[in-house]
């Protein structure tokens, strides 16, 4: 066993299902007759038809980070430290 084959997991291995391609007769718009193409290719204006009708595309929830740095990466030093580099 190579290596890499061992550092892959066994749901690795499998393959994965080919998702279904878009079609036509799958768009929202042409399903409520509202597509205006005579084209049988989907276009760029595909929307996959729901029962909820047209919905936005599902996006990344926005969380936010604790906070982890409580001072400046850097800062100049103090009067004291300053008075004692010099002393």
């Amino acid at each position: 066993m190579t290596p890499a084959a061992a550092l892959r997991s066994p749901s690795s291995a499998k393959p994965r299902k080919s998702l279904k391609s878009p079609s036509c007769a799958d768009c929202f718009f042409r399903c409520n007759l509202l597509c205006a193409l005579e084209e049988d290719t989907p276009c760029a204006t595909f929307r996959p038809n729901h029962p909820d009708g047209l919905r936005p595309p599902q996006q990344l929830r926005f969380t936010f980070r604790n906070e982890r740095r409580t001072r400046a990466a850097w800062a100049f030093p103090t009067a004291d430290e300053q008075a004692a580099l010099h002393a």
